[in-house]
């Protein structure tokens, strides 16, 4: 061999004189611009973390969400706006129920004003008249009307009761719908303070 093949042979040999078939290692990085990533580093890609980075920040705007969407509700039962109240207060048996208490005159009504005037004229007597009695009679006259409501609620639920079951069935005044519940306490707010608003500013309105 020759001195100019030696030197021939000492050159690299370069990738494009390789048979098409043979790819070479150039090319598969030109091809992909990058090596091949491994399946687990690939699948740590594609994993979102399931909890927010700041996880306080995250909890402070649901809150604010929340106390958002309460003072809406709030406000809605304030003004009497059915569309907008909380869906307890929407179901269709509760809207009769308040409809009903409202346009009824009901003795408990008045328990919180009526309660404070006896316990007001009992401390007076007391004090002003040196009579077992004088306290007495006060406590007498108090029980005398806590009958008296309890006996109206339960006139009141007895025929309420008959008219939620005729209209919207047996569901409406089952255990876990508290119906009964609702509209006794309903009854024993007085009027105007009560929450949802009544939809007709006076009594004698009954639901149909």
């Amino acid at each position: 061999m020759t001195s100019k093949n030696k030197e021939a042979a000492k050159e690299p040999i370069d990738a494009s004189d390789k048979p098409s078939g043979e790819p070479t290692e150039s090319k598969a990085a030109a091809g992909k611009g990058r090596p091949t990533p491994k399946r687990k580093d690939a699948q740590a890609q594609n994993l979102h973390p399931l909890v927010p980075a700041d996880r306080k920040a995250s909890r402070k705007a649901a809150k604010a969400r929340m106390r958002e969407r309460e003072n809406a509700e709030y406000e809605a039962m304030r003004t009497g706006d059915i569309n907008n109240m909380p869906k307890s207060e929407r179901l269709p048996w509760r809207v009769y129920i308040r409809d009903y208490v409202d346009a009824r005159f009901n003795i408990g009504e008045f328990f919180i004003p009526v309660a404070f005037g006896i316990i007001a004229v009992s401390i007076i007597l007391s004090a002003t008249i040196q009579n077992v009695y004088a306290s007495i009679i006060p406590l007498i006259v108090m029980y005398g009307y806590l009958i008296a409501i309890i006996v109206d609620i339960a006139l009141m639920w007895h025929t309420l009761k008959k008219k939620l079951i005729a209209k919207y069935g047996e569901a409406s005044v089952a255990k876990g719908t508290r119906s009964a519940s609702y509209a006794w306490s309903r009854a024993i707010q007085i009027r105007r303070w009560r929450l949802p608003k009544p939809r007709y500013p006076k009594r004698g309105h009954w639901p149909e």
